[in-house]
């Protein structure tokens, strides 16, 4: 009998690739407010090492790509261009804004189709940098945005909306001012700014339940002092949001000069570039 020799040969029987790590690993972490470190050593309202690079995808009209320790973005920028299809005249622009996980990002496997999660995450980044960008400057037109997450490593919207923020610059947009995300997990009393994935999924030991826990996300413009982006969940009483809020904006200041200095080496690469094509 005649074998298919296009069809890659393989197993009959697949096996998670989670079985082979050696110990299996806990679907949810009981977080112990008494502790005064966390788990990778940091401190409460220390960040993550955070690396962030633009101008990396050569076709696009702009592009960045971040990294946060485990956690790895990269977004693309296309346009403005002519919207198909439509009559009537409108004096600011569009922005259209896909947010997706790679099928590997997560250590369960995502779908090639964008699930709900993805879907909320895309208008969250086109929320958000809808109050940034100069959308009066490209009328009847539309800016597109493409954010993917290579590895969640935690606070992976964070991570978007500050690399989104900067591949939109690097495409020599208009904006007000640069956005930057950033996460803070409330445990009980305890506030974990930039939470790694373990930490986003972790829970109150039964001592403190009654404490309450949440996720807070923000999305600063931090020379003019605005937040275009504010996103919240868990159960937390009024003191609590309000220092969830203020450890955020400080996490988002923090984060500024990075993304400042990021752009100004993009634009001296550009412009050495440039001479050298003149020349």
């Amino acid at each position: 009998m005649p074998t298919d020799t296009k069809r890659v040969p393989g197993p009959e029987v697949a096996q998670p690739y989670q079985w082979f790590y050696g110990e299996k690993e806990k679907p949810v972490t009981v977080c112990n407010v008494n502790k005064y470190n966390r788990e990778d050593g940091r401190m409460f309202d220390e960040l993550r090492p955070v690396f962030l690079k633009a101008g990396i995808v050569s076709q696009s009209k702009g592009s960045a790509y971040m990294e946060v320790k485990n956690t790895k973005v990269i977004c693309a920028v296309y346009g403005p261009h002519e919207v198909d299809r439509r009559e009537d005249f409108q004096m600011n622009g569009q922005l259209r804004c896909e947010f997706k996980f790679a099928t590997f990002a997560c250590r369960a496997r995502r779908q090639h189709q964008s699930d709900a999660q993805e879907k909320e995450f895309s208008v969250i980044v086109q929320k958000a940098l809808e109050s940034a960008v100069c959308l009066s400057k490209f009328p009847k037109a539309q800016l597109d945005i493409f954010v993917t997450v290579l590895e969640d490593g935690g606070s992976c919207l964070a991570a978007a909306l500050t690399c989104a923020s900067a591949a939109v610059a690097d495409a020599g947009i208009d904006m007000y001012d640069v956005a930057i995300g950033c996460t803070v997990k409330q445990i009980g009393e305890r506030c974990l700014i930039d939470p790694t994935f373990d930490e986003e999924q972790s829970v109150l030991s039964k001592e403190n339940k009654e404490a309450g826990s949440g996720r807070t996300t923000i999305c600063l413009l931090p020379s003019i002092n605005q937040i275009s982006a504010f996103l919240q969940e868990g159960e937390l009483d009024v003191e609590a949001s309000v220092q969830g809020m203020q450890s955020c904006i400080e996490g988002c200041q923090r984060l500024y000069p990075v993304v400042h200095h990021c752009l100004i080496e993009a634009v001296k690469k550009k412009f050495l570039a440039g001479s050298k094509e003149v020349t």
